[in-house]
């Protein structure tokens, strides 16, 4: 599982000329789903997404979590972020869960981050989606749930 985390002032998703989604100060998410992601990656995911301290303090250290500044999600499903783009020049998207597993780890990773943040906002799985940011730093940051099971190394 794959979360491309922006730091953002303020977001919107539009879905055929409605907005799905809207929060100002918080995180904007963007959510790819593997093959083999489980319930276990979801959790992974949203424990780290939601401790995450990317907020600046009073003295303009990043010490601040996503709940310390009462800050807002809004989540936005992207099977693009499982691209695999290692061979040719057209990105293979076969390492994405399917359509029905992807928006039912999704739909969990929503109800985990809701849990939490009260203010989480989502766009709509499977549309085409105008997504809207002001992006604050800019900050932004990539989760690889494979990534993160990994040891730290020592060096």
């Amino acid at each position: 599982m794959r979360a491309l985390i922006q730091r953002v002032r303020h977001a919107k998703v539009t879905v055929e000329g409605q907005v799905t989604g809207s929060i100002e100060q918080g995180f904007l998410v963007l959510l790819g789903v593997t093959e083999t992601d489980t319930e276990a990656e979801v959790t992974m995911l949203t424990d780290k997404l939601l401790k995450l301290r990317l907020f600046s303090d009073e003295d303009g250290k990043t010490n601040c979590s996503i709940q310390d500044v009462n800050g807002s999600l809004l989540v936005i499903s992207q099977f693009t972020l499982c691209a695999d783009c290692r061979k040719g020049t057209r990105p293979s998207f076969s390492h994405a869960a399917k359509p029905d597993e992807a928006n039912r780890l999704y739909e969990l990773f929503l109800a985990q981050c809701r849990a939490v943040v009260p203010h989480t906002d989502s766009g709509v799985f499977g549309a085409h989606m105008d997504v809207e940011l002001l992006n604050d730093g800019p900050f932004t940051v990539l989760l690889d749930t494979d990534e993160l099971k990994k040891p730290r190394s020592h060096s």
